[in-house]
């Protein structure tokens, strides 16, 4: 993967904070596997931009950085009063009406890359879902992470039976267009691949109060993959 320019990436800047929108497959810390990340790539920006949450390296979506500690310090106090709101948007496998309900189910530690619900020894975990839109054989979803567990959105969805789509960890299923598309012909000899090559999970927006008490509210807009997805739902969704 080649480095994205991380000024293209700004969706807002102050003297005190960025908001990027991240795209998919670039982690937020520093990773194993490739040699750049957000922060460093915001370092090379803004010497002093630091992430002040993560988004896990597929899920794509609005992170904010701060660019001083008087910023980092103002946030992660929101965050740990858990007033900051985050909006994620899912695309679920399967048709879930759901009006809206706060999905309680406590998370235990990450094993092999993976969290469970687990009512006996998991640690509180709370997520409002709703449903924005359902087509023949997929759901969107609206949910707010109420605490922020690690996965606990794609391990909440799981638990009520909607796994995010292309989530194969944690139950979901390759989203493929001849499962979407009617009279849908693939080349001989060509073997399809998934409309989406990670989770279908982004971060929508983010809203928190700035160093000066006044609200700060930014959306991301889906990244191509996503984008893409959606529109062949809604475009089969009556056929």
């Amino acid at each position: 993967m080649k480095p994205p320019k991380f000024k293209d990436l700004i969706i807002f800047e102050d003297f005190d904070y960025i908001i990027i929108n991240k795209p998919p497959f670039l982690s937020t810390l520093e990773d194993r596997v490739d040699n750049f990340n957000v922060s460093s790539l915001a370092k090379e920006y803004y010497p002093n931009a630091t992430p002040c949450h993560r988004l896990d390296k597929d899920t794509s979506g609005a992170l904010v950085l701060s660019k001083n500690e008087n910023a980092y310090r103002n946030l992660a106090i929101q965050f740990e009063k858990r007033k900051v709101d985050k909006v994620y948007h899912a695309i679920s496998d399967g048709r879930h009406e759901v009006e809206a309900a706060l999905i309680e189910a406590p998370l235990g530690n990450l094993i092999r890359g993976r969290v469970k619900v687990d009512f006996q020894d998991g640690k509180p975990s709370s997520t409002k879902v709703r449903t924005s839109k359902i087509f023949k054989q997929h759901t969107l979803f609206e949910c707010k992470p109420i605490t922020g567990r690690t996965h606990q959105i794609r391990a909440h969805l799981t638990h009520i039976g909607a796994p995010i789509s292309c989530d194969e960890m944690y139950g979901g299923k390759p989203a493929l267009l001849s499962q979407i598309k009617k009279k849908y012909n693939l080349k001989k000899d060509t073997e399809e691949q998934p409309m989406i090559k990670r989770f279908a999970l982004h971060a929508f927006s983010i809203t928190f109060t700035n160093v000066k008490g006044d609200p700060v509210s930014y959306v991301a807009e889906y990244p191509k993959d996503f984008s893409v997805l959606l529109s062949q739902l809604e475009r089969n969704a009556n056929k």
